[in-house]
């Protein structure tokens, strides 16, 4: 059986709530991870990095809480090569219908020297043992070598030799920096394959980093070198310049059946859908020219290539839009819609809700929705929930009315009332724009002390009439937080991002980066 998965199908292997989730202000709640991981079962995906348990409490909470949610994916929690990550991870997964420990250390001389501060004899004695731990408690045990692209092949066979001998079932071979290109990381992933003892009775993963832009070509050159599983994530979101993308990384495989000869679990149409809910939740847009979920991804601007399209699609489209989830997500969802059809789509988008107070509250702001909007879709009420959960969660302020006054030759204005803690208060000031003025205003209540990083302005859907979703990087004393707001009115989801950013840096939940 594992020779047949390894010859035949390429293991899907998503880190977007762990790796993705270091993206800087991309911490999620528990609630948040839950439905991204209904939604990569949705999906298909094999198997789902839910975090780092060790990290912090709050991230030892949500594999538990995505461990025993979910039931066709397996569930994943990362640790370092010591035995109290790995006990933490072991503890977080115990419920998982399919558990994994993927565990790892680094074994490249500039990490060994300089970070570990370890001798190579000293790495291959914790690796194994980290292995032998982890199998404790479960026996879907990963070893990753952190840094392999810039570690010494001989010491790499030998680390693997020893981790497979002792029970480890997948290698992950991670381009951790994003240092290599696609031809040579292809002929390491063979190398490796060729000379580890009982090579055939593992599965090979690759792990890539975008840094040069190459994450997702590295990915493919090692699956058509022997690799039967890549680690991405939805979007290509993760630190740094971000992780192979799985969207690309599946719709190659998928295209190019010619080179790969390979199946994968993944439900394609369920990856627009995916993309648009991790954008949401995140805070990332989605740039409108990237591969597959960009909303230019199936446009045609050139006359030659509208005429060709419109006479034969197969001209200028290698794949068609429906196949990865476009042009399905209308609804007929309306201001006369009820509240059982409007619970329901919730839930066939992935989205469970128990309290009835969550849902009595999503569904008056589906109506005012409904009001300001013809037609409602898909991704609107992933913005609406999104914006009823961090509400929900986290209200120290609270828009209440805004007014602003912008006219040619004259200097915008703001006036904001906002709840504090429970009181109204209201302030005002001019600014360059509405927005700089509505900023201005609340900063003069909230008086922050914080920085604004990144202002950024998405329509969520098409049409004049469509919520604009804003995204607000805020920095206070080495913390970075996103801010999301979503309305058919700019300014006003200007304003409940800004807030929304605030309220992130009020709360005391702070996340351990899992790295450190």
């Amino acid at each position: 059986m594992q020779q047949e998965i390894q010859n035949n199908k390429l293991i899907i292997f998503d880190t977007t709530l762990r790796d993705g989730e270091q993206s800087p202000g991309a911490s999620m709640t528990q609630e948040e991870k839950l439905r991204i991981a209904r939604q990569l079962e949705k999906l298909g995906v094999d198997v789902i990095e839910a975090g780092f348990a060790a990290a912090s409490p709050g991230d030892f909470n949500s594999i538990s809480a995505v461990a025993k949610n979910i039931k066709e994916s397996t569930v994943c929690s990362l640790a370092r090569a010591v035995e109290n990550d790995i006990r933490k991870a072991g503890e977080a997964i115990q419920h998982a219908k399919k558990g994994r420990i993927h565990t790892f250390i680094a074994t490249s001389k500039i990490h060994m020297e300089n970070k570990l501060r370890m001798s190579e004899d000293e790495v291959l004695d914790r690796a194994v043992q980290a292995v032998k731990w982890s199998l404790e408690y479960t026996d879907d045990v990963e070893f990753s070598a952190e840094d392999a692209v810039r570690s010494e092949m001989d010491f790499l066979v030998k680390v693997f030799n020893a981790v497979i001998k002792v029970g480890a079932k997948t290698i992950n071979v991670p381009d951790t920096v994003g240092y290599s290109i696609p031809g040579v990381w292809g002929e390491r992933m063979k190398a490796l394959i060729n000379q580890v003892e009982n090579s055939s009775k593992v599965i090979w993963s690759t792990h890539c980093h975008n840094d040069l832009g190459m994450a997702v070509a590295n990915s493919l050159a090692a699956v058509m070198n022997g690799a039967r599983q890549v680690e991405c994530t939805i979007n290509g979101l993760g630190e740094r310049a971000g992780n192979a993308s799985l969207e690309e990384i599946v719709m190659a495989v998928k295209t190019r059946k010619d080179l790969f000869n390979l199946t994968t679990s993944i439900d394609t149409t369920q990856i627009v859908p995916t993309s648009r809910l991790v954008s949401t939740i995140t805070g990332y847009p989605v740039q409108p020219n990237k591969a597959i979920v960009g909303a230019n991804a199936f446009a045609h601007e050139s006359g030659i290539h509208q005429d060709g399209v419109l006479k034969h699609r197969e001209t200028y489209e290698i794949m068609r839009a429906q196949d990865v989830g476009w042009g399905a997500n209308k609804i007929s969802l309306g201001k006369l819609s009820g509240r059982n059809a409007f619970k329901t789509r919730l839930q066939e988008l992935g989205i469970d809700i128990q309290s009835e107070d969550i849902i009595n509250a999503a569904f008056a702001r589906f109506k005012d929705l409904a009001d300001k909007k013809s037609e409602i879709f898909d991704e609107d009420l992933h913005a609406l929930m999104s914006e009823e959960y961090t509400s929900e969660a986290i209200e120290h302020y609270k828009l209440i009315h805004l007014k602003t006054m912008s006219e040619t030759g004259t200097t915008p204005h703001a006036v904001i009332k906002i709840s504090e803690n429970g009181k109204e208060v209201m302030a005002e000031s001019s600014g360059g724009g509405p927005v700089d003025a509505t900023f201005k205003a609340i900063e003069k209540i909230a008086n922050s002390g914080s920085e604004l990083q990144l202002y950024s302005v998405n329509n969520i859907t098409s049409g004049t009439d469509a919520q604009g979703e804003v995204t607000v990087r805020l920095a206070k004393g080495g913390r970075i937080v996103n801010g999301q707001g979503a309305d058919t009115d700019i300014v006003i989801a200007s304003a409940k991002a800004y807030i929304n950013g605030l309220n992130k840096l009020q709360s005391k939940l702070e996340r351990a980066h899992p790295q450190v």
